[in-house]
């Protein structure tokens, strides 16, 4: 069995520091594991034993503004410079070559975002409950998305966290865990990071993502157009493989944890060997 090891760092980035955890053996392939908007680098707690069991490195961390990673900053929340973020935690802990860069929901778009401006980091993509970053949507959809901030402002903190909580997964022990995550951010730090969740997508005609991707959501995942719209992302792309994880919901690792480690390490295996 590889090395369980498991170091927390503190890495300064542009404007906040970053929590990040760097797990299994030093010498493994990478897989970076990045949160959706609200959640922190527990939401991955299934995901990280089976992979560093299986000879894997992997780095989860809490993006600016979530977990342990406070305050927001002040600088504008935005995909690209998550990215940035990412950037910067790779090259403190020393990883130069292509990584595995895995993502659900909002990290979805950043491993989207990395491969799309640094293809020379990525070796492979894992995306959970995520659209396509590059993807044209409609102009209702894309009103939608972008003016979806304003639609949250009148709400009850209170009550908009049981919403977001109830959405995002099917197993009352990770609604749970999605409550107390989103609780310790505060309304005014949501709507910024919501922000730069509903402006974050550029469609790019012709581009295509070359590396090996795999595409999961849960089977019950209502969360915007995820479902609807997955499908034709697995058809643009040339080496992608698309599967629905069942009984679960928008947090799909997190609601099936064991049908997603499973196609998560097939999928390793034949692409990402250790």
């Amino acid at each position: 069995m590889a090395e369980q090891r498991s170091t927390e760092h503190q890495i300064p980035v542009i404007g906040a520091t970053v929590h990040v955890w760097d797990s299994g053996p030093v010498d493994g392939p990478v897989v970076v594991l990045t949160h959706g908007a609200t959640m922190d680098h527990r939401m991955f707690d299934a995901q990280v034993p089976a992979l560093t069991a299986a000879g894997y490195r992997v780095i989860t961390w809490d993006l600016r503004g979530h977990g342990a990673s406070r305050p927001l900053g002040a600088e504008p929340f935005t995909v690209p410079l998550l990215v940035e973020d990412l950037l910067t935690v790779l090259d403190h802990l020393g990883v130069t070559g292509p990584v595995v860069a895995g993502g659900q929901s909002l990290g979805g778009y950043v491993a989207q975002e990395l491969v799309f401006r640094h293809p020379e980091r990525v070796a492979a993509l894992v995306i959970i409950g995520s659209t396509c970053l590059t993807l044209p949507i409609s102009r209702a959809e894309d009103w939608a998305l972008r003016s979806s901030p304003w639609w949250f402002r009148p709400w009850p903190w209170r009550l908009l966290t049981q919403v977001v909580a109830r959405s995002t997964a099917r197993d009352p022990a990770v609604q749970a865990y999605a409550g107390g995550a989103i609780g310790v951010i505060g309304k005014r730090d949501f709507l910024r990071i919501w922000e730069g969740v509903a402006t974050c997508l550029h469609a790019e005609p012709g581009y295509r993502i070359t590396q090996p991707i795999l595409l999961l959501h849960g089977a019950e995942d209502r969360t915007g157009t995820i479902a609807r719209s997955v499908p034709a992302w697995a058809a643009r792309d040339p080496h992608c493989r698309y599967a629905v994880i069942p009984t679960a919901s928008h947090n799909a690792n997190q609601d099936n944890p064991t049908e997603t480690n499973r196609l998560l390490l097939e999928f390793l295996d034949e692409h990402v060997p250790d």
